[in-house]
């Protein structure tokens, strides 16, 4: 278990001493007030996630809030907070980055910007605190050894397979519509252009190898997925739970995207101050090392992991080929049609 920083620790040093003590006080406030509340409810943020296991139990233990957790995707997180309005069930969720801008976009999200606020690259946040991630995410392969004796190192490389390649419920899952992005990016298309990432899925499909299975842990083991595209802290948590030598994880050779989720506090939530409070340990040190150890890499580098968990993560050199969304309006107005466009140009070409 770790425990929580000294709130002074974690801010910026350039901070006078009035400030310091002033945001002192409103975190002894805000933890008193959430304490009160004792209830936290969230949505897309089940245990086995990213380690978030071991951050409910730390909120637990720390502030006494007693946590539950309904999984769902980063729309349906959205959609619901919208559908259920001031009767929410939901305090806060965590949504792929792409779905950010559309929850505040939707008016369903109340900002809070936590004390290592400085410290969140400016990619990885809206302005006035709505959204900020809490951890990255690069898209990566899993490839199963014992059905695939040469593991793809590229995006080209899945051309030449004859395997089966898992991509997901692309149109309405953030990991399934950044794997798109990431083969965009890495077939020289960007965020308002996909069309390359489409061609190659739709070739796949032609060749009628795009597999419809979830990649979930689940088909992983069974041995229904040959090889999957997956967010690196899936791939790499999924790979260890069953056997580690019976996958191999990679970034792809010819580029992929870093992205990652955000939390979003609930604008109607019935307890925003435990979800604010939660929004805060997340992004302290100790939050940051908890979802390390779930194979998320935090999204403040000031953060040092401990050995053992840099050890579970994948060498830095496989980074050097990603590279964020710098164009969020444009993914955002991509996302929207994606799902037609995926049916239109890549299932349509798929062999029954």
């Amino acid at each position: 278990m770790h425990n929580i920083l000294n709130v002074s620790s974690l801010l910026t040093l350039s901070l006078s001493t009035t400030a310091v003590f002033a945001a002192d006080a409103d975190i002894a406030a805000l933890e008193q007030a959430a304490r009160n509340e004792g209830k936290l409810y969230s949505v897309g943020m089940p245990d086995s996630w990213a380690n978030w296991k071991e951050t409910w139990q730390d909120l637990d233990q720390l502030y006494g809030l007693k946590h539950q957790d309904t999984d769902m995707s980063s729309a349906q997180e959205i959609a619901k907070f919208a559908a259920e309005k001031n009767n929410a069930t939901a305090d806060i969720g965590d949504v792929g980055a792409a779905f950010g801008p559309i929850a505040l976009r939707q008016g369903v999200t109340q900002a809070y910007k936590p004390t290592t606020w400085e410290q969140i690259p400016d990619w990885a946040k809206d302005k006035d605190g709505h959204w900020m991630l809490g951890y990255t995410g690069t898209i990566a392969f899993i490839v199963n050894n014992e059905l695939i004796h040469k593991a793809p190192a590229s995006w080209q490389d899945l051309l030449d397979g004859d395997y089966q390649v898992t991509v997901g419920d692309v149109g309405v899952a953030a990991q399934a519509n950044s794997a798109v992005l990431a083969a965009a990016f890495a077939l020289g298309g960007d965020e308002s252009n996909i069309k390359p990432a489409l061609d190659l899925f739709a070739q796949l499909a032609k060749q009628g190898r795009l597999s419809p299975v979830d990649p979930n842990i689940a088909n992983l083991e069974k041995g229904e997925v040959e090889m999957a595209i997956l967010w690196d802290f899936n791939a790499l948590n999924y790979r260890d739970q069953i056997d580690p030598k019976r996958f191999t994880v990679l970034i792809p050779s010819d580029g992929s995207l870093i992205s990652g989720y955000t939390t979003i506090i609930n604008k109607y939530a019935k307890h925003p101050n435990a979800a604010k409070l939660a929004r805060e340990y997340i992004l302290s040190d100790a939050g940051q090392v908890n979802l390390a150890n779930g194979y998320a890499r935090p999204i403040r580098s000031q953060v040092t992991l401990p050995e053992d968990i840099k050890a579970k993560l994948l060498p830095e050199d496989m980074y050097t080929v990603a590279r964020p969304i710098s164009d969020h309006e444009a993914w955002d107005k991509s996302t929207r049609t994606l799902s037609r466009q995926w049916q239109s140009g890549v299932l349509i070409h798929q062999k029954r």
